[in-house]
């Protein structure tokens, strides 16, 4: 019952109810034939899909920050470990906390200017997890990008479907007008053919 009266309301404020009749024909089989009332769970597909969307963004957004937080400290705790291990050696060019952090920026981005480099096994051993870790990351912030990207083009394509449907439809009532005058000029002219 309750199904039924929303279904009339939504009818009654609709502007135009023939489009809406049929925009919501699963609705209307719905009141009539009662033993369809379990379609009425497709509705719930719809917001489903917009909670989805809605959750993807954020879920972007946040593994944006989180790779953003994570990359800062690997970055730091690199150079910290590196410095540490390379302190010891006599023929280490990391010396400094400068060095450290300018050699771990250059591994983690996968740059590798070369300038600084870990000369003992420790230091390589931290330097090879930094690498893999650098491409990991280089990898999470293009995925993140392209899927912002393709989302924020998307719905500036349905936006664009949108608006061409909008234009198309003023061209065929304009069309539609058109043909009406038409049809009441050729009525209207003296000698037309009048049907029987």
């Amino acid at each position: 019952m309750g199904f039924a009266v929303d279904y009339v309301v939504r009818l009654v404020l609709s502007r135009d109810k023939a489009a809406f009749m049929r925009q919501n024909l699963v609705d209307l089989l719905i009141v009539v034939v009662p033993i369809l009332r379990p379609l009425r769970l497709l509705r719930l597909i719809t917001v489903l899909k917009v909670l989805n969307r809605r959750a993807e963004l954020r879920l972007s957004n946040r593994v944006a920050v989180y790779a953003l937080g994570a990359s800062t400290l690997l970055v730091f705790v690199a150079a910290l470990a590196v410095l540490d291990a390379e302190r010891k050696s006599h023929s280490a060019n990391i010396t400094s906390f400068g060095d450290a952090l300018w050699w771990a920026l250059a591994t983690v981005s996968t740059t590798g200017y070369g300038d600084r480099y870990p000369v003992t096994e420790t230091g390589r051993l931290i330097a090879a997890g930094l690498m893999v870790s650098g491409i990991a990351l280089v990898a999470v912030v293009t995925a993140s990008f392209a899927n912002w990207l393709l989302s924020h083009l998307s719905s500036i394509e349905r936006a664009e479907q949108m608006e061409t449907r909008r234009d198309l439809e003023r061209v065929l009532a304009e069309l539609q007008q058109v043909r009406q005058r038409l049809a009441e000029m050729e009525l209207h002219q003296p000698g037309a053919a009048k049907d029987p």
